[in-house]
């Protein structure tokens, strides 16, 4: 049988249209897979625990640089809101003692602050961890309970407390026996900036 003009016309467009709807479709699923990958990575970064790795710490809520960190008096930024606001720290000014000029009494002053401070927060530091290792055991064996939890998370603050108000107030102590330009090296020492605070600064 003839075809005529207009089934062969008929017969290239249907199979044009054919071809181009099975490359649009191959597109299409080239263009999707991506975003569903992306989509799929996105929900399981979602879910993932920003705790991922600590469930294996000896207490799961210390990690082990805090842990000796307390066991050692140390800072721990503790004391921030005096270090940052021109109150020295007698642990950094006895390191910096030839270039802050020190005077002999001031170096026995500041020894005995830092002792006495060490003394205090390695103290109540080995507390803190004693407690938390009590409250990790707790639920870690499923012996929790309300009262019990109660009383070792207001310990565990009031030590936390204790030690901040320890370094504090070595850090009140350590400014009152500094003249004013030995507080102003010190900030210029330690690389912070003091334009515009010298005023109060120097008030003491």
């Amino acid at each position: 049988m003839n075809q005529t003009a207009a089934d062969k016309k008929a017969i290239n467009e249907s199979g044009t249209g054919t071809l181009n709807g099975g490359v649009f479709m191959k597109w299409k699923w080239f263009v999707a897979a991506p975003l569903f990958f992306c989509a799929a990575v996105a929900s399981a970064a979602e879910t993932s625990s920003p705790y991922l790795g600590q469930e294996n710490r000896e207490i799961k809520a210390l990690s082990r640089e805090e842990i000796n960190g307390y066991l050692s008096g140390d800072g721990m930024g503790f004391a921030k809101a005096a270090e940052l606001n021109h109150y020295p720290g007698p642990k950094h000014v006895l390191q910096l003692a030839d270039q802050l000029q020190l005077s002999e009494e001031q170096r026995t002053t500041t020894g005995r602050i830092f002792q006495q401070m060490n003394v205090q927060a390695v103290s109540l530091g080995k507390q803190l961890v004693e407690m938390e290792r009590l409250l990790d055991s707790h639920f870690a064996g499923a012996s929790i309970s309300t009262s019990e939890l109660q009383r070792l998370v207001m310990e565990i603050s009031s030590l936390q407390g204790k030690i901040r108000a320890t370094h504090l107030q070595a850090h009140l102590a350590q400014k009152a026996i500094l003249r004013p330009e030995q507080l102003i090296r010190y900030d210029s020492l330690r690389g912070y900036d003091t334009a515009g605070t010298h005023g109060q600064h120097v008030g003491h």
